[in-house]
């Protein structure tokens, strides 16, 4: 098969590396892809959004199969365009796809269906957002409607943070038309565990438990950002709380958007908190996550094209989704200043440490070719040092110990991913 992966991504690399492996796949392009991804896939000058370029390079190249990877050519509607030029396209078409594109919707979603979520508010004024927050219990969430790169979310624990909060994102339109309607919502608290899973509109199926680490600092300080490391499995994800969430949580919403007329085939990443009153849903997202993807298809052991397929034919049911019982962590390179300013085009060297290793992986997010041929920076978030391992603490080991292995000016990390496991 001749496969098309749309993204240039940390994600879409550890989709490549999925798709590699797969007896099907006989040629790999990636529209624009990157350095890394360059490996393994004939890379293609085409942007995520450019939808007509997209559709006519999938009919002149005869692709079998169009995987999109990044939410915004997801909510805009590429897999709609793809269709309607006849090329089979893994991801929910725009529709589906508001279930991430739109926070107003998916609230009023999990209250139509009792979803168990974080009560909220939602506004299109700002007069009237800071009239309520002027009586709400602090701390509190705001959120920004639309799609803003991860960062659309402000945890306020004055009133004075509230404010400010509606400002910027309202008024000043910091994350543009994203801010056109604000969520604001009750601060719950608890662990945070990310659920991945396959979807055929009807059928469900979950992948290996993730958790994500959000802020750019250690301790969780500094801002929101993309994701700056992952680890697989969450062990505190335990069998009846996922059980709980099958039930209450999974196929509630898969269900939920078939009855909206909205069926959904695709991935639905649950990001989930687990509250002293049990699991409670924290956000959507159309896709796979980013980083979650490096260390959830890096432990999948079926096929990614056998299960694509099946998403998109509606025989989901007839998969038996395996995944390795090793553990993974993901640790993000990033350049130092990320996520406000932060300079590129810093040579990288050391990538070669990873070549013939089946237990580390160096997943490319920001890096792209100079005009020398050499792989440089080209993003906040660089790469994704991943490694596999028998339990959690010793993946935790390998995957600092490769980010050692790698250089450029500006690197920075954080150096307590997955620490919370130590305890355990």
């Amino acid at each position: 098969m001749r496969i098309a992966i749309v993204g240039s991504g940390g994600r879409e690399h550890a989709i490549a590396v999925s798709v590699k492996k797969s007896k099907k796949a006989d040629k790999i392009f990636a529209l624009p892809g990157n350095a890394g991804i360059a490996e393994i896939a004939e890379c293609v000058p085409i942007s995520v959004m450019e939808f007509d370029k997209i559709a006519k390079f999938c009919v002149d190249e005869k692709i079998d199969l169009c995987i999109v990877g990044p939410d915004d050519p997801l909510v805009g509607g590429l897999v709609d365009v793809l269709k309607e030029n006849g090329i089979k396209a893994f991801g929910p078409d725009k529709k589906a796809a508001i279930l991430e594109g739109s926070k107003a919707f998916s609230k009023d979603l999990m209250k139509k269906y009792n979803i168990p979520t974080a009560a909220y508010e939602t506004f299109e004024d700002a007069d009237a957002a800071c009239e309520y927050l002027k009586t709400a219990k602090l701390p509190i969430v705001l959120k920004a409607d639309g799609l803003a790169l991860g960062k659309g979310v402000l945890i306020c624990n004055t009133l004075d943070e509230a404010m400010e909060g509606v400002k910027e994102i309202m008024r000043d339109k910091k994350f543009g038309s994203a801010g056109n309607k604000l969520v604001i919502e009750e601060f719950m608290t608890g662990r945070e565990v990310s659920v991945l899973s396959f979807v055929d509109g009807k059928t469900i199926k979950t992948m290996a438990s993730a958790q994500d680490h959000k802020r750019a600092k250690d301790n969780d300080e500094g801002l929101n950002t993309g994701g700056m490391g992952n680890f697989s499995p969450s062990p505190f994800f335990t069998k009846e709380i996922d059980e709980y969430c099958q039930k209450e949580i999974f196929q509630k919403t898969v269900d939920a958007m078939r009855q909206e007329g909205r069926e959904f085939k695709g991935v639905i990443f649950f990001g989930l908190m687990l509250t002293e009153n049990g699991p409670k849903v924290l956000e959507y997202n159309a896709r796979f996550g980013d980083p979650e993807a490096q260390v959830v298809l890096t432990r999948m052991e079926s096929d990614i094209i056998d299960v694509c397929e099946a998403c998109i034919d509606g025989t989901l049911d007839k998969i038996d989704l395996k995944f390795m019982d090793d553990a993974a962590v993901c640790v993000v390179l990033a350049s130092d200043g990320y996520p406000l300013s932060y300079k590129k085009g810093f040579e990288i060297t050391g990538l070669e440490n990873f070549k013939n290793k089946n237990d580390f992986y160096c997943f490319h997010a920001g890096t792209i070719f100079n005009k020398d041929g050499k792989i440089v920076t080209n993003g906040g978030r660089v790469l994704g040092v991943t490694a596999t391992a028998a339990t959690l603490k010793e993946a935790r080991k390998k995957a600092y110990e490769a980010c050692n292995w790698v250089s450029f000016e500006n690197k920075y990390m954080r150096t307590d991913i997955a620490k919370a496991i130590e305890n355990l």
